[in-house]
């Protein structure tokens, strides 16, 4: 059957490359519907409790999203009349951008201070004040003192300040909202430097991050996709010999990826960093089939066989071996949708398009188009093939030190699994190569960063945030976090109740506490809230019936474990020493990024478990053995242990990108153990030859495609280990570690086992 389908496909070359190119052109054409998204939400599914969490506290309080513009100066010192003149520039501009809702600095701080009995609520500086040194001494001395800007919009020691841009976006158009306010703020930077020389401005906040996302993308496409190309068509030329078979698996290649990024748009999926790697991964996994059928094709050709006859003979022996491959490859991929985090989801779906599209153009289109192209026949033998040869005799003669020598080996790297501790710090998941990246860490270092955490504190009546009882243990849990190592500043309603009760009894320092009547809390709110402007309201920190309080408690940027251990400490907190109605997990991008890690390894741990037992299962009836079946999970399952183990020796840490990589590689590493041990069995079954000498035949035949194989996934992966996105990189390292254990146990491991545990006699042996 498969014989007549290969000339079949000889005979109808030109009707099969017709039909293919139209086929790739109808997947194609959905690539137009394909969106990308910019929005970092989109890693977390709807039901992601850390999700719901943090979106019911913003339907609460007002939403924060922001761009935070760093302002550094160069003489090191922000309060001299130049550096306040420009924040105060700075801070009108601002009020400009796109979607703005509130902004924030030092110079429109809503200072309070009493004249006779009454409060008086202004902007700290001035446009027109006149900057004297004593002056600026007391604007310098206010602001270093007031807990709500220190280590928020000016560092303790002056040499920074931040001036904060409350962003809301509609959400009516997603793809467009978040660019367009990037862009203002972008060029507003450009205007104030021109405008302020000596004064350099880094921009960070979460609409920063948003944008870096489709920036890594475009990086990726820009330097990563033609080095990934220009490998491959190094390596191609190198093992296929000739400038068809390279020129037809490149064909191949870009098929795959328009077709499977076509099958995307038509399905409606948004691309993210994650799910664009697909673009890189897809011409990895690709050129696996084409190699095995070209590297037969060629090898029949210089043993002599004619261009037709060597073809056939190719599709013969690769089509289960292919077929099986794709089939466990795509199970690999698609246990992704096990997955937490959509992104990989749609990674896993993307890809296994592409595998599928990729299967399919190399058993019709590849063999038809090496018909029409002319192609060498001479006869000839090879360094490559006779090192094969080599190699297949020293394993067979050093079977049982090689079995046990891999055994000890692999044993040894797995018990580095343990040493990998799960963390993940979402700043880096972008390379120093973008801007954002550079301006967050430098925001971290210096003033503030984008690890925090919102605790919505509710008093359980209306009104109850002039409570005394109530204010009390805010303010002790404020205190709390200001003794932890790892907090920065904590934004809390109490410190204005404080400075409201001091002003109010002549700015007496003794009277900086809390007041301890309700009433007089409650007037002094009223009093302070009538005089703040539009828009520096207390929205961001009071609840509409003043029932509940934000507070926001700022962090160093640090691993995602440490962050899950203050909020562990600090609900252990809330259960000793406050009441019920305040008993509330916290809730912020920082912790849904936390947990997205173990949500997502105990997802895939599901997900990998699956895809095993359905690989498991066809190969076992693929092959028509249990005992072979069983003995193919041994080099399936221990290369990805191995490379976790190495891994935990090197970095010992594992993110949200690495979780995935177990049932992503399943798929992979299985290729090569398919097409060893079809030729293995053709030799057992078909020629009657014993263990040895099949293992033999499976080295001659098949072990160059499974160097040529190897070597082209784990190169394309590395060329992964590029992107400017770190969780692609991350990936790609840990996968190209994979499948280089997984060349070593096929060759090493593989046919010892086979040799150890396949002992049965076939008749009919010579």
């Amino acid at each position: 059957m498969t014989k007549n389908y290969a000339e079949g496909i000889i005979r109808f070359k030109w009707l099969v490359i017709v039909l293919s190119l139209l086929a790739v052109m109808a997947m194609g054409f959905g690539a137009q519907f394909l969106t990308f998204t910019n929005d970092y939400r989109v890693f977390f599914s709807k039901e992601n409790p850390q999700l719901l969490a943090f979106e019911n506290l913003q339907d609460t309080y007002s939403k924060n999203d922001n761009v935070m513009m760093v302002l550094v100066p160069e003489d090191g010192n922000v309060f001299t009349g130049k550096t306040l003149k420009a924040v105060i520039w700075l801070t009108e501009q601002a009020w400009q951008t796109t979607f703005s809702t509130r902004v924030d600095s030092i110079t429109n701080y809503q200072h309070t201070y009493a004249e006779g009995d009454d409060l008086i609520v202004q902007d700290l500086v001035f446009a027109e004040d006149e900057l004297t040194e004593q002056r600026l001494q007391q604007v310098r001395e206010i602001a270093i003192n007031e807990p709500l800007l220190v280590n928020r919009l000016i560092s303790p020691s002056a040499h920074v300040t931040g001036v904060n841009v409350t962003i809301e976006l509609k959400g009516e158009e997603p793809t467009t909202e978040n660019p367009k306010v990037v862009n203002f703020v972008r060029d507003l930077k450009q205007k104030f430097m021109q405008k302020f020389p000596g004064i350099d401005v880094k921009l960070t906040g979460i609409i920063m991050m948003n944008q870096a996302f489709p920036e890594a993308q475009q990086y990726d496409m820009k330097y990563l996709v033609p080095l990934m190309f220009g490998v491959f068509i190094i390596v191609l030329f190198f093992w296929v010999k000739g400038f068809s078979g390279t020129l037809t698996t490149l064909f191949v290649i870009v098929f795959s990826i328009v077709g499977a990024m076509g099958l995307a748009g038509w399905m409606g999926i948004a691309l993210t960093p994650p799910s664009f790697s697909a673009v890189m991964i897809i011409p990895t996994m690709s050129i696996a089939h084409s190699v095995h059928i070209l590297m037969n094709f060629i090898i029949a050709i210089h043993q002599g066989e004619s261009r037709h006859e060597a073809m056939v003979d190719s599709l013969r022996i690769n089509m289960q071996p292919v077929f099986l491959t794709t089939v466990t490859t795509a199970i690999g991929f698609l246990s992704m949708n096990f997955s937490d985090a959509p992104p990989f989801r749609d990674l896993g779906n993307i890809v296994a398009m592409g595998v599928v599209v990729a299967y399919l153009l190399s058993i019709s289109f590849l063999p038809a188009m090496m018909m029409v192209l002319p192609v060498k026949e001479k006869v000839m033998d090879t360094h490559s093939s006779r090192l094969m040869v080599v190699l297949a005799e020293f394993v067979i003669a050093r079977r049982k030190s090689l079995l046990i020598g891999m055994g000890v080996f692999i044993v040894l790297m797995i018990s580095f699994v343990p040493s990998n501790e799960l963390n993940d710090e979402f700043t880096k998941y972008f390379s120093t190569e973008i801007e954002f990246r550079r301006d967050a860490d430098f925001a971290s270092d210096n003033l503030s960063g984008l690890y925090l955490i919102d605790y919505s504190l509710a008093s359980g009546e209306a009104g109850g945030v002039s409570n005394p009882e109530f204010l009390t243990k805010v303010e002790s849990l404020a205190n709390w976090f200001r003794e932890q190592p790892e907090v920065i500043h904590v934004n809390v309603l109490t410190d204005i109740f404080k400075r409201l009760n001091r002003n109010l009894h002549g700015d007496d320092a003794d009277w900086y506490k809390l007041p301890g009547q309700r009433d007089l809390a409650a007037q002094y709110l009223l009093l302070y809230e009538m005089s703040l402007p539009y828009g520096l309201d207390l929205n961001n920190q009071i609840n509409v019936d003043k029932s509940s309080t934000r507070m926001t408690v700022m962090l160093y940027n640090m691993s995602t474990s440490a962050v899950i251990a203050l909020e562990n400490r600090a609900q252990q907190w809330l259960r000793d020493n406050a009441p019920a109605t305040m008993q509330n997990d916290g809730a912020s991008p920082t912790l849904m990024f936390s947990h997205i890690g173990f949500r997502n390894i105990r997802a895939m741990l599901t997900g990998t478990s699956v895809a095993l037992v359905l690989i498991s299962i066809i190969l076992i009836f693929a092959l028509r053995s249990f005992k072979i079946g069983l003995i193919s999970l041994v080099p399936n399952l221990v290369p990805a242990g191995m490379a976790f183990g190495l891994w935990g020796i090197t970095v010992g840490q594992v993110g949200l990108a690495l979780s995935v990589v177990t049932g992503m590689t399943l798929g992979i590493v299985v290729d090569d153990t398919v097409h060893f041990l079809s030729k293995y069995l053709r030799a057992r079954r078909e020629k009657g030859l014993d263990a040895k000498d099949a293992v033999r035949y499976a080295f001659s035949t098949v072990g160059l495609a499974l160097v040529a194989t190897s070597i082209v996934l784990a190169l394309g992966f590395m060329v992964l280990t590029r992107s400017a996105f770190l969780l692609n990189a991350d990936m790609g390292l840990m996968t190209a570690a994979t499948i280089t254990f997984a060349l070593i146990a096929d060759f090493m491991l593989l046919p010892t086992l086979l040799m150890a545990l396949d002992k049965k006699e076939i008749k009919n042996v010579e």
